[in-house]
């Protein structure tokens, strides 16, 4: 099982944005900016492009539910959405509220954030995509 699956599992622990049966979002813990959230299918698949045209298409309606949230808990001009994948083996989208284009730098320093504050932007999110 990788990290990712440990993760939606409940085996290791994350800031839960949004669940539903087949996909989870959480914080990713090295933020670009405040509110950068990972999505992820609950099975183990590597590569976006090997899920069926349903699975795909669940997936980024379940995108989309959360990067709604996510810029309703975060006010921004709009959210990224980048799909790379190379440094975990499990298929997952980067949604990264932007002011501008350079928020999407993965070059990026990343941020630092107590697990206060990683918390607290997980609940906000969680709470708008409930409400949505």
């Amino acid at each position: 099982m990788d990290i990712f699956a440990k993760i939606a599992a409940g085996e290791i622990p994350s800031y839960k944005c949004a669940e539903n049966e087949k996909f989870y979002a959480f914080l990713d813990i090295n933020p670009l900016v405040k509110g950068h959230t990972l999505v992820i299918p609950r099975r183990e698949v590597d590569y976006v492009f090997d899920m069926d045209d349903q699975e795909i298409a669940e997936y980024m309606v379940f995108a989309k539910k959360v990067a709604m949230a996510v810029k309703r808990a975060f006010p921004c001009i709009k959210v990224g959405m980048a799909v790379l994948g190379l440094e975990v083996p499990h298929a997952h989208i980067h949604l990264v509220p932007m002011q501008g284009e350079r928020d999407m730098l993965f070059s990026n320093p990343k941020l630092k954030f107590s697990e206060e504050e990683f918390q607290e932007t997980a609940d906000k999110i969680y709470k708008e995509f409930c409400a949505l």
